[in-house]
């Protein structure tokens, strides 16, 4: 089956270590990508989650994958991904796809953010989640912008 991929990457005024550890450290994660709840478990063969909704027994959303690499301060791919939507969307299943986050060390305290997330399928049934991941991997980028701002401590 063909599918397609997104490759986003922005440079940031942050060490590597400082950018990995937003990755992986929970109220972290909640705050840049807006999740009510968030869990990681970080090692290989872990696991990332986060969820939406103020009701935590009736989520809204769900995103669970499993780490599949984990190589701090540089590398950290997740896959294996299940998704739930009380809308029931997308219709089709995740746990081929992955999303990479690169970490690149560009000197004096700065890196760069690529994440690459792949697998999605290249049917129509896809486009609008596909599209969806755009512009969610977008403000994902302004979200940790935001944090880093609110939390100047490195």
């Amino acid at each position: 089956m063909a599918t397609r991929r997104h490759v986003f990457e922005e440079p940031f005024g942050v060490s590597p270590e400082r950018m990995f550890e937003a990755l992986i450290t929970p109220n972290a994660i909640r705050f840049w990508w807006g999740a009510d709840r968030a869990i990681v478990l970080p090692k290989v063969g872990g696991s990332w989650m986060a969820s939406w909704g103020q009701d935590e027994n009736e989520p809204d959303y769900i995103s669970s994958f499993k780490i599949l690499e984990f190589e701090p301060p540089h590398r950290l791919t997740l896959g294996e991904g299940k998704y739930f939507a009380r809308d029931g969307r997308p219709p089709f299943e995740m746990d081929k796809m992955t999303t990479e986050f690169v970490v690149e060390d560009r000197g004096e305290g700065i890196c760069a953010l690529r994440i690459t997330q792949d697998g999605f399928p290249s049917e129509k049934v896809a486009d609008d989640f596909y599209e969806a991941c755009v512009i969610g991997w977008k403000n994902t980028f302004v979200g940790l912008r935001k944090y880093f701002f609110d939390n100047p401590t490195e």
